[in-house]
């Protein structure tokens, strides 16, 4: 899954469950329940986590805004981008990035 990640998500938005699915020739939910029986975690939890991955390493490593990040990652408004990843880390990106300033 990591692999299809890097090697497919670049540029290409946030990928829905079904696009990875079908990318990789298996149903939504039998992909879901091979990952949970493997990881623990759904494709959705894969998906998510990934960009919070991503997030985290933009936030730290560059001096793009958050808004440059949120449309990066593919997110169409700063404020959903922001909710989701504090919603995820308990830190807002602002938060996150003076850790590392």
């Amino acid at each position: 899954m990591n692999s299809y990640f890097e090697e497919n998500y670049v540029d290409k938005g946030i990928p829905s469950v079904q696009f990875v699915a079908e990318h990789l020739n298996l149903s939504p939910t039998y992909l879901s329940g091979l990952l949970k029986s493997l990881t623990g975690l759904s494709t959705q939890q894969h998906i998510q986590q990934k960009l919070i991955d991503k997030a985290k390493e933009r936030l730290s490593t560059t001096q793009l805004t958050i808004s440059e990040i949120a449309f990066e990652l593919g997110f169409e408004h700063v404020q959903s981008f922001s909710k989701f990843f504090k919603n995820k880390t308990k830190k807002s990106p602002l938060e996150f990035r003076a850790l590392y300033n």
